[in-house]
């Protein structure tokens, strides 16, 4: 057994996956941590910067000989812009309430960041409520910026200026401080790691001791053999107990349905064969019923065509009857499906002579004028459009759909030659497609479930494909396509 299929090494890994784990979740969420409680400590500084200067830039403005008026703001603040920029240590720019920029305590610096005109978008924010302030922040170069927004009121509470403040992030300490307290941590679990390993190794020695006793005996356990009981001794866990009691009584029932099992697979595999030829045979009896019914219903011996139709009649029951031959002929060679005679035939015209038999005028046919031709064997395509057409009719008259259609289209090219028999009923379910094509499972009140089954497995012989469509407008579509040549 594989080092990495034993349970031993899953356990063993587990442990140290969550371990590994854990410690990885906790590095991220105190990374996290860090860098919330930085822009939280930025933003708080910034606006308390902004609380400041606004006060301090209210004072000059109220002991200024000037109106207070946004054209003088260039006149008012002309020195004193840089003597506030000493005090706060914080470059200051004001714009016109229309964004133009007025004066900025950057113009006497060579790596000036101030903008003549501020964004429509950010005054147009600003504008929906005056006595908040609003922050961004964005990056310029290697420097990582926060910007406050706010408008400056004169005395009359009417904004004169926009006040720009540019405060540069400066996040070494906190950076320094998640780094440590990162390197704390992975000591901390490193050893830890060292610990559950040793920890896990025998957590892991233990619990699977048990179990390799009992795998080795149950390696042992033959179907139809001569299998012994498993003795445990009285310290085992209570779930080791069980299984092998549970073991123990399977040995017991295996002994006696031993003998059953060789006899009910035999009876099954009769009754298998049964329900299929009985399939088989009964698939061409209903359209030859119904080809004699219709026959007998318009019959009439004055029809200048008559003769033509008595031609077609009979070739149409000649062809029912030589499938029944065939499967008659397999059922002697124990239960073989007719074995494929493989030549040429013109697949259109094969397909029109097996829907005949069905008389029903919602069932129409579409193929193109030319010859379709293709080496098959010509039984074989019979029974597959049979099949397919019963399944239609039965899934109309089941659900009585209105208006029933049943649309059979042929169609090929350079390689293949495809077709599609569609109906208009209910449509198949999810859960009900992905079973249609396995033996004996059916959804109809009628019918053994190895019609389409059948189907696939003449379909899958030619090297060829069946798939279900589910059309836009309801039905369902079954979808065959055979390789030329």
């Amino acid at each position: 057994m594989s080092l990495y299929k034993s349970l031993r090494f899953r356990i063993f890994f587990a442990m140290l996956f969550v371990l590994v784990l854990t410690f990885v979740g906790l590095a991220i969420l105190t990374v996290i941590q860090y860098r919330e409680e930085a822009e939280d400590y930025h933003r708080e500084r910034l606006l308390r910067k902004e609380q400041n200067i606004t006060q301090n830039l209210n004072y000059v403005l109220k002991n200024s000989p000037y109106p207070q008026e946004t054209a003088a703001l260039q006149y008012i603040f002309y020195n004193k812009i840089y003597e506030i920029k000493d005090i706060h240590n914080l470059d200051i720019e004001l714009y016109t309430p229309e964004g133009q920029l007025i004066v900025s305590s950057q113009n006497r610096t060579a790596d000036s960041t101030a903008q003549k005109n501020l964004n429509p978008k950010l005054i147009q924010a600003l504008n929906k409520n005056r006595d908040e302030h609003l922050v961004q922040s964005f990056n310029r170069g290697i420097e990582n910026y926060q910007s406050s927004y706010s408008f400056l009121m004169s005395d009359s509470f009417e904004p004169i200026a926009i006040l720009h403040l540019p405060y540069i992030v400066d996040d070494g300490f906190m950076t320094k401080e998640l780094n440590e307290n990162l390197l704390r941590m992975s000591i901390l679990y490193g050893v830890m790691l060292l610990v559950s390993i040793a920890i896990a190794y025998a957590l892991s020695q233990y619990i699977t001791r048990s179990l390799q006793s009992i795998s080795q005996r149950l390696t042992s356990t033959q179907l139809l053999g001569e299998n012994q009981k498993i003795e445990i001794e009285s310290n085992v866990s209570s779930e080791i107990s069980k299984l092998v009691e549970a073991y123990n009584k399977m040995i017991e029932a295996l002994e006696q349905s031993a003998v059953q099992l060789a006899q009910g697979e035999r009876e099954a595999a009769w009754r298998e064969m049964a329900k299929q030829v009985a399939h088989e045979i009964k698939n061409p009896l209903t359209p030859m019923r119904l080809s004699v019914q219709s026959f007998q219903r318009k019959f009439d011996p004055q029809d200048p065509e008559i003769q033509n139709k008595i031609a077609e009649f009979s070739a149409s029951l000649i062809q029912q009857i030589d499938t029944m031959s065939d499967i008659a002929s397999a059922f002697a060679t124990y239960a073989k499906l007719p074995e494929q005679s493989i030549h040429p035939i013109e697949v259109s015209e094969t397909i029109k002579r097996t829907i005949e038999v069905f008389d029903s005028s919602f069932i129409q046919f579409f193929a193109p004028e030319r010859e379709i031709i293709l080496n098959f064997d010509k039984n074989q395509l019979n029974r597959i459009v049979t099949n397919l057409i019963k399944n239609s009719l039965q899934s109309l008259k089941e659900n009585r759909t209105k208006n029933p259609e049943i649309i059979i289209t042929l169609s090929d090219d350079t390689d293949r030659v495809s077709l599609s028999i569609q109906d208009n009923g209910p449509g198949i379910s999810k859960e009900v497609k992905n079973h249609v094509f396995e033996p004996k499972f059916t959804t109809k009140t009628k019918g053994m479930g190895l019609g389409l089954a059948m189907v696939k497995t003449i379909v899958l012989s030619y090297r060829g494909t069946i798939d279900i469509h589910e059309p836009k407008h309801g039905g369902v579509a079954f979808v065959i396509q055979f390789p030329k040549g």
